[in-house]
């Protein structure tokens, strides 16, 4: 029986992993729920399916609502108020990083955005496997991530990135030439950069394979999304990002693939489903039978693959000179696209200016002179802060000053 805490539960990554669990009773139990408290009749029904001992809530006013509902949910299932155990509730924005200390044998970190930081750095001190959905948090803590992570502890959910560890399989490290990451083109593939000037977000948000949540639908139109997945395949699996080759493969069978030096390319393939990624982060390097649905060899299907048009999507090219900058500038680049993608959702920027804005606050950032000497407090996070020097204090400093300068380059004096 393993043990599983659930990061993020109410969003996509976290009911498809559910569902996962909930079909083999027999090898899994949720220890531990963590949500941002937006959903709480899910997150009720949730704790009533999977009777996790610890819940953690991040908005601390909803703890109530989450009372209430658990009781709500119970009676309305028929059960009497005895029957019902409530289970220890955390509160507060630290509350996932806290379950995440608690310990259990893997936690599926599936939270959205940089938040999810802390729970991986916690997760990772408690020895617990680490089933990473959440890339940002790997990239923009870099090597504060990957140094903490013993041999085995950390295994990717992503789809790209388990499709990467599994083709690795076939080869030793030596062998591998290159890396190549298959994207969807998103909604706007084969446009160009004026065509999409007058985008708006409700075409942004028509993603033509996946179902996900605002952020990443807005991040895999503008391949913001492809960019820092370039990046996490750098530090996940150490390569040069100069041997990591995005393709844009709108099918979304070919989830990635890995080149070896004989001229061989392995690839894995399988139907556009997160619950085989997501089976194998539970159980890395076993597989669960039956966790998808495999390809019907028995129909005709037709495979494309297209190179990457860097100058309509220019994030790929930004990532790569922010990866080899590395230290606070990847948190800057993810701080700042944020902040963006809130500002083009409200209407104040265009689709064009997300990537165009991210540029210019990592160019101010990575402008600004270096040394020791004091700065004011508004100035904190604002300076390049190298590789073999940065903290993560460093890193969330420079991820609220992106955010904060991200904000004021999008907002017009009236607002």
């Amino acid at each position: 029986m393993r043990e599983v805490i659930i990061l993020g539960s109410t969003g996509s990554i976290g009911t498809q992993a559910l569902e996962v669990i909930g079909e083999r009773p027999e090898q899994f139990r949720v220890a531990g729920l963590a949500a941002g408290g937006s959903n709480i009749p899910l997150l009720a029904q949730q704790i009533l399916d999977h009777q996790p001992r610890v819940v953690a809530v991040g908005q601390a006013q909803a703890v109530q609502d989450l009372q209430l509902a658990l009781y709500a949910e119970a009676k309305q299932r028929g059960w009497a108020t005895g029957d019902t155990t409530l289970p220890k509730i955390l509160a507060g924005p630290d509350a996932a990083t806290r379950l995440a200390a608690e310990g259990a044998d893997v936690v599926l970190n599936g939270i959205t955005g940089s938040a999810g930081l802390g729970a991986t750095l916690a997760t990772l001190d408690a020895g617990t496997t680490l089933a990473l959905a959440n890339k940002e948090s790997l990239v923009i803590g870099g090597r504060l991530v990957t140094d903490k992570a013993a041999d085995g502890q950390l295994v990717a959910v992503d789809s790209e990135h388990s499709a990467i560890a599994q083709c690795l399989r076939a080869g030793r490290r030596e062998e591998v030439r290159r890396v190549i990451v298959t994207a969807s083109g998103g909604p706007f593939r084969g446009w160009t950069r004026e065509q999409m000037r007058t985008v708006t977000p409700e075409q942004a948000m028509q993603h033509p394979t996946w179902n996900m949540g605002r952020v990443i639908t807005i991040n895999s139109a503008t391949l913001v999304n492809k960019a820092l997945e370039v990046l996490e395949a750098a530090l996940l699996y150490d390569v040069d990002l100069d041997d990591i080759e995005p393709v844009a493969h709108p099918q979304s069978i070919v989830h990635s693939m890995v080149e070896f030096v004989d001229g061989s390319t392995m690839a894995q393939c399988s139907p556009p489903d997160m619950k085989l990624p997501i089976a194998l982060g539970l159980t890395w390097p076993d597989r669960l039978a039956d966790a998808a649905y495999p390809i019907d060899w028995r129909q005709a299907a037709t495979w494309t693959f297209e190179p990457i048009d860097h100058q309509a999507f220019p994030a790929i090219e930004l990532i790569k000179r922010t990866g080899r900058l590395g230290g606070t500038a990847p948190a800057v680049f993810n701080a700042a696209n944020e902040a963006c993608v809130d500002a083009f959702c409200a209407g104040r920027i265009g689709f064009l200016d997300i990537v165009d804005t991210i540029e210019t606050v990592l160019d101010e950032h990575t402008g600004t002179p270096g040394g020791d000497d004091e700065v004011s407090a508004g100035d904190v996070g604002s300076r390049l802060v190298p590789p073999d020097r940065v903290t993560v204090a460093d890193v969330l400093a420079a991820d609220r000053w992106a955010r904060g300068r991200a904000d004021r380059l999008t907002t017009t004096p009236e607002e």
